[in-house]
């Protein structure tokens, strides 16, 4: 799979992310809602000819550009299903099941963001029997060995997002990751204090299945399935397309690295020294809105 980063506002540096996790769950079937009584009915007979693996992207572009290269198709008799997620969400969202080289599929365009990405990945797994979830897209790059076009396939992702704002001599929690001095990003540099003060990362709360009801475990690096990420690895050295046509190339031709770190925030980053704070302070190769979720969430 290859891409090309065509949003008019994107930075320079950005390549396609794709996020492999595994797991086993059971389908909720029941939520109680009249409008929603015919797409549930709809699922359960879905369910009955699953598993299926899970798709998520999340803006229209990258879904207009995996329905071009018409690898997906739709089921004969329920191609899709609509769902509301919430009051505020009226129209809903369209899971579209089918299958893509006779494997079973069900596809859903999440939106952008943390909350959309969380939110789609539980309703995907509450409702829909899934085996997996692949979640795919662009993304920033913040690695410089990396280039336009590349595909990463990260092993862990963290939700860089989660800031203790303080003050310019407020008292560091020492339970945070790391910190990130304003002041020393002045020109010229020392210049003065910065009264953005500084910013310390703070962990996620993750709440598992596998420990004590509501005791919330602190955690940073989100790890991606060891199963799916080894199947990934297979496809190192595979053979990316270099062109769309015959007028738009890239420069250098696209390389598959499995194995990196991700970053996620609801921050669109076209900043390049945050860029390289990032990659200095964390080690994080990508940087997107919405891959720490869905990897929490599942």
């Amino acid at each position: 799979m290859n891409s090309l980063c065509t949003h008019s506002t994107m930075a320079a540096r950005c390549f396609v992310v794709l996020v492999f996790v595994s797991f086993l769950v059971m389908s909720v079937s029941a939520i109680p809602s009249k409008r929603r009584r015919g797409s549930f009915s709809t699922i359960k007979q879905l369910n009955r000819k699953g598993p299926y693996i899970g798709l998520i992207t999340v803006y229209s572009p990258e879904e207009e550009a995996f329905f071009r290269t018409g690898a997906f198709k739709p089921d004969a008799k329920h191609p899709f299903v609509d769902l509301s997620g919430s009051n505020y969400d009226v129209e809903g969202r369209r899971y579209r099941v089918g299958k893509i080289n006779g494997k079973k599929v069900v596809f859903v365009r999440c939106g952008v963001g943390i909350t959309n990405a969380a939110a789609v990945t539980q309703q995907m797994l509450d409702l829909f029997d899934v085996t997996g979830i692949v979640h795919f897209g662009i993304s920033g790059n913040v690695n410089d060995s990396m280039s336009i076009g590349d595909v990463t396939i990260p092993k862990q992702f963290a939700h860089t997002g989660l800031w203790n704002w303080l003050n310019p001599n407020g008292t560091m929690d020492p339970a945070d990751v790391a910190y990130l001095e304003v002041g020393s990003y002045n020109v010229p540099e020392g210049d003065g204090v910065n009264l953005l003060g500084q910013i310390g990362y703070s962990t996620e709360q993750l709440f598992s299945v596998s420990r004590e009801p509501n005791t919330a475990v602190s955690l940073w690096w989100m790890e991606v399935s060891q199963q799916w990420l080894q199947l990934a690895r297979s496809l190192e050295g595979m053979e990316l397309e270099k062109c769309v046509n015959s007028s738009l190339c890239l420069k250098e031709k696209p390389k598959l690295v499995v194995g990196l770190k991700g970053a996620s925030s609801n921050i669109f980053l076209d900043n390049a020294a945050y860029r390289d704070f990032l990659f200095q302070t964390f080690e994080v190769s990508s940087s997107d809105m919405e891959s720490s979720a869905v990897v929490m969430a599942s």
